[in-house]
């Protein structure tokens, strides 16, 4: 429902009443006694007795000359009115029921010179149908995706997966190929950058669009996604990726009701961590990131004690903080694979990694801040030696 005036608001008094004394809302998950977040949406307790004063007080409607001036959203975009709106070139007809693939749309984007982005916003043409949408960046001579055509629905052929035995390394994602431009999922906003800082979209690149479509038993209809985009008016000081900590072998055995898994990964360069984003599916019950010092010293960056799939947050750093060369990254996901969780849609079933949401994933997204002209591969992965005699 919308919030955006008294009007709005007042039929709803009692439920937000109820949602700010519990901390239900508004949704923030990180536990206490570790970083700082810029981005910390908790109310003050001043707040919440202002909130339940006003409640209990019989919700009366204030001074209207004392109102704030309505917010104006730009054709609807919450980032301002884009430089750039790029748009899936065809709709896509969303089926009433079955299991949807991964579905991928590639566009070019015939820059003829690097571009920086400041700001990006990715908008789901039918939000009833429409779980998440990443936005990649596929740099020229880039294989990923090479069969996809230009400009239609491209699922790509499916492979058995290769498990191994789970022993909690991990690997970073998409490091040697696309980049992550932006996202939209269940409880997200668009991604924030500071003065200064922006997102790289080589000349000549393509613009990918992952879609993740969930039926709903309905004629939902046709969707057409599209993805905003504002340039940054002045050279960047730094540039801004994104990659994910993951561990593809993780394996939830039946009936665990308190299952952990670990995905560790080694950082080759100094590098800055602005954020974190936590993801896991509906088996998700609680995430952590650590870091493990060269000097062995270690800090818990971020403990997020009860995830929740409905709200996916980006937790922001209030000080950046310098993760040294040798750096151990560690994110430690725990998963109900029991009865006891409500969400679960099959207890009894061994989870493996998957894409759908009965199945499960550990994504520990990062945006990291890396000096001009480094390549993310440079940080994530070790330099190879130069072969034997080579100059």
């Amino acid at each position: 429902m919308a919030l955006l005036t008294y009007q709005e608001a007042r039929p709803w008094s009692k439920a937000i009443k109820q949602a700010v004394l519990v901390r239900k809302m508004p949704p923030w998950y990180a536990s206490e006694g570790h970083v700082e977040f810029a981005n910390d949406r908790r109310l003050s307790q001043s707040e919440i007795d202002t909130l339940v004063g006003w409640v209990d007080s019989g919700a009366k409607e204030g001074d209207s000359k004392d109102a704030p001036k309505p917010i104006s959203f730009a054709e609807g975009w919450s980032i301002g009115k884009p430089d750039l709106v790029v748009e899936m070139p065809v709709s896509y007809h969303v089926p009433v029921s079955g299991t949807i693939d991964y579905t991928y749309f590639v566009m070019p984007t015939n820059f003829t010179e690097d571009k920086w982005v400041e700001r990006v916003e990715v908008r789901a043409g039918n939000k009833s149908v429409v779980h998440h949408i990443v936005a990649f960046v596929r740099p020229p001579g880039v294989k990923f995706l090479e069969d996809a055509p230009y400009g239609e629905a491209y699922v790509p052929e499916k492979k058995a997966p290769k498990r191994k035995p789970d022993d909690g390394t991990g690997s970073f994602a998409f490091t040697a190929g696309p980049e992550i431009l932006g996202s939209v999922a269940p409880g997200t906003v668009p991604n924030e950058l500071q003065p200064g800082q922006a997102r790289l979209i080589p000349k000549g690149a393509d613009l990918i669009l992952q879609m993740h479509y969930t039926a709903n038993g309905k004629a939902a209809g046709d969707d057409r996604s599209r993805v905003g985009i504002i340039f940054a008016k002045q050279p960047p000081k730094e540039r801004v990726v994104n990659t994910y900590v993951g561990n593809g072998n993780l394996h939830i055995p039946a009936m665990a009701a308190d299952h952990a898994v670990t995905a560790r990964v080694t950082l080759y360069e100094d590098t800055t961590l602005l954020s974190m984003t936590p993801h896991m599916h509906v088996r998700g019950k609680s995430f952590e990131y650590k870091a493990t010092y060269p000097t062995g010293e270690t800090e818990i960056l971020l403990t997020v004690p009860k995830y929740d799939f409905s709200w996916q947050l980006t937790y922001y750093l209030k000080q950046p903080k310098v993760l040294p060369k040798g750096t151990v990254l560690e994110c430690v996901a725990h998963y109900d694979n029991s009865p006891n969780n409500p969400s679960n849609p099959d207890p009894k079933s061994d989870v493996y990694w998957g894409d759908q949401t009965w199945e499960e994933m550990l994504a520990g997204f990062v945006d990291f801040a890396i000096p001009m002209g480094t390549n993310l591969r440079d940080v994530t992965a070790p330099k190879k030696k130069p072969a034997a005699g080579a100059e």
